[in-house]
């Protein structure tokens, strides 16, 4: 049986309750003194609770969908290559989760350099902390002179920079692209997706509050033009994402043609979250809310001319597929260009997004101007 499976969920609520029963019915016989009674009392409440617990996830992971099956909760999942749909045919990247590292000390002309930063906002006055990774050739003779194409990386909510580095290791998965032929060489600012925690502003300029759209798309490849030998040209910015980071890449890129070469998106929505974290991010205006809703966008105003890539799971991600679907067949009508990679299963958790990043970095590097 399935993790997600009902029949799991109900044995294991039939399991809490027994266990719940068993220990109102033994209690009265444990409540004696000596050593067997207190560690029988104790096995009763740390299997009740277990019980109790299990059962609990079961429902958060079916709600959520964390992991779609145990395989993925045990990171046994296939993690052989994935595919990118695209109107010129299908290209395919090696998905295996190899990593390059190096040990500290290393020559960055080498393995490259990653910094921890904090980002100010010249125009929005708002700040995050984040990281930049900056390539081996940022560093070598001959790109002295060069300046580099760069990808913004945004992290779910509420997420912080370091699972880019640490889960997802964005930094060794693009030094391996470069080796083996695959990516340009690319300066990588990662960062979390709210420069207004602990709200969560889904890179939306709220009414009155945050300014996070102006943020991402004016202040951030601002700042790291004037900290870093960053390209200002056409193709020298590409933004991407997962979970809440991924809708901000679709949505910063559709908004902003000018300043965003191409977005990428792993296990995106589509439209803005609206809950407790967020609060009201449109100020009661329903233009604004339909405006934020990336599909609405396509029907119902002009189609900007920028490459997109969406990518997820079939199953196993609560209705990802049935909204790609539709955000898809939105885009046939017009100018952007939206590319697609599917993986069969995949819950909406790193050991997905993993495995989709190789791919996704690669498209995107293709679509970004060489160092210049």
């Amino acid at each position: 049986m399935g993790l997600t499976s009902h029949k799991v969920l109900a044995l294991s609520a039939l399991w809490a309750v027994a266990m719940v029963v068993a220990t109102v019915w033994s209690w009265p016989r444990l409540a004696r003194r000596g050593w067997p009674a207190v560690l029988g009392r104790l096995g009763t409440i740390v299997a009740t609770q277990l019980a109790v617990m299990c059962t609990l996830g079961l429902l958060a992971n079916n709600y959520f969908a964390f992991y779609s099956s145990w395989d993925d909760l045990l990171g046994t999942a296939d993690n052989g290559p994935v595919t990118v749909q695209n109107a010129i045919g299908v290209q395919r990247l090696g998905g295996d989760d190899v990593r390059v590292t190096g040990e500290p000390g290393r020559d960055p002309a080498r393995i490259g350099r990653l910094e921890r930063i904090r980002i100010p906002g010249a125009t929005t006055g708002l700040a995050t902390d984040g990281y930049v990774y900056l390539p081996p050739e940022y560093f070598q003779p001959q790109y002295a002179d060069r300046r580099f194409p760069a990808v913004i990386a945004i992290t779910g909510f509420p997420g912080d920079a370091r699972n880019l580095v640490t889960k997802l290791n964005y930094p060794a998965t693009q030094l391996r692209l470069v080796r083996e032929g695959k990516a340009k060489p690319a300066v990588l600012v990662l960062m979390r997706p709210s420069p207004a925690m602990p709200r969560d502003t889904e890179c939306e300029d709220v009414p009155g509050g945050p300014q996070s759209d102006g943020y991402f798309s004016r202040d951030v490849p601002a700042a790291v033009r004037a900290g870093y030998r960053v390209a200002s040209g056409p193709g020298s910015l590409g933004v991407i994402g997962n979970s809440t980071g991924g809708y901000c890449a679709l949505k910063l890129a559709m908004r902003h043609p000018d300043v965003f070469a191409a977005g990428a998106s792993l296990s995106g929505y589509y439209r803005a979250a609206e809950d407790p974290t967020t609060g009201d991010l449109f100020g009661g205006d329903g233009r604004r809310r339909d405006e934020a809703d990336l599909t609405w966008r396509l029907t119902h105003l002009p189609q900007p001319r920028v490459a997109l890539l969406v990518g997820g799971s079939k199953e196993g991600d609560g209705d990802y597929w049935g909204q790609t679907q539709g955000f898809l067949a939105a885009a046939k009508a017009g100018p952007t260009r939206v590319s697609s990679i599917t993986v069969q299963t995949g819950g909406h958790n790193f050991n997905t997004w993993s495995r989709m990043l190789p791919a996704s970095l690669g498209w995107l590097g293709d679509r970004l101007a060489p160092p210049a």
